[in-house]
């Protein structure tokens, strides 16, 4: 089993959806990502936390085996997010945004982190994502995350990760975004093409489901058959989790194995937004994830 390093975002969050509202949540890309890949593989967690972020979380992570040398607890409060989602569970609206002691984050990475064979780039800064790409010594697979809001402020950099990335991970909007495309199918073949490194671009489509393509082959995989989302809060992040814990569980990186990394993002993604915040991710077990992953066999047979 290889270890995976992640480096991300800690949070506390406020959230309203047409299930419910919660306050003072966990959140955050690091904390979802890591206890969904959890229940794969070992992780490195690098990030940072006021004095305020729950314990119980972390007493959680220490449960799961989450190496937490690399995470910060400092003076100061967690950054903090308020968000309500529309009735399509598509659309929301950010209420607040308070970067806290996330402002002036630097990610500090113990010596043993920088040998970690698989590292995972969640969705922060480019600057901050390319500073870990300088630190570590060479990972056997990077794979990065992003958002609108740095491809729309920081395009080259974002860019310039992802060509240092061997799989790059965004949603639809995204990547149509980044490559000036409209398709979202042209615009990852254009991904693709600008970026010779990478072994595969995986686009992220919500209640749709998932593409992955290597600019050959391709890959569609339905979302998981829920009939009711509590908060998608999360769930990209949970999807990565998944995803890049199978692959650090398989230990080998071909499109196949690619493919079935999609199936158990899928998965783990299903489990975090059937609740709030990460309650989702708090008791699934190996039965769990293989009870779902027949169910999967079941709606992508035919």
């Amino acid at each position: 089993m290889k270890k995976i390093l992640v480096v991300g975002s800690v949070g506390i969050d406020d959230i309203e959806t047409p299930a419910g509202k919660v306050e003072g949540v966990p959140g955050g890309s690091a904390i979802y990502f890591s206890l969904a890949a959890s229940a794969f593989a070992d992780i490195n967690f690098v990030g940072i936390a006021g004095r305020d972020f729950p314990q119980e979380i972390i007493d959680l992570m220490r449960v799961r085996q989450i190496d937490l040398n690399g995470f910060e607890i400092v003076e100061g409060k967690t950054f903090r997010w308020s968000g309500k989602y529309h009735s399509n569970m598509d659309d929301r609206d950010s209420l607040l945004t308070e970067l806290n002691v996330f402002e002036n984050f630097s990610p500090k990475l113990p010596g043993n982190y920088k040998e970690s064979e698989i590292v995972f780039l969640a969705n922060i800064h480019p600057k901050l994502q390319l500073q870990v790409l300088n630190e570590v010594t060479k990972p056997e697979l990077v794979i990065s995350d992003t958002m609108n809001f740095w491809i729309d402020g920081d395009r080259s950099e974002v860019w310039e990760v992802a060509k240092r990335s061997d799989i790059f991970i965004m949603n639809d909007s995204e990547i149509c975004l980044l490559t000036g495309e409209s398709n979202f199918l042209k615009a990852a073949d254009k991904f693709i093409e600008d970026c010779p490194k990478l072994l595969a671009a995986v686009v992220k489509l919500g209640k749709y489901g998932a593409y992955v393509t290597d600019g050959s082959k391709e890959f569609f995989l339905p979302a998981y058959p829920l009939r009711k989302v509590v908060d998608p809060t999360g769930g990209g992040d949970s999807f990565a989790g998944g995803f890049a814990g199978y692959l650090a569980l398989k230990g080998s990186y071909d499109f196949n194995d690619i493919k079935k990394a999609v199936v158990y993002g899928t998965i783990t993604a299903s489990f975090s937004v059937n609740n709030f915040s990460v309650d989702g991710l708090k008791d699934f077990d190996d039965g769990d994830i293989q009870d779902a992953y027949k169910v999967m066999m079941e709606v992508i047979k035919f």
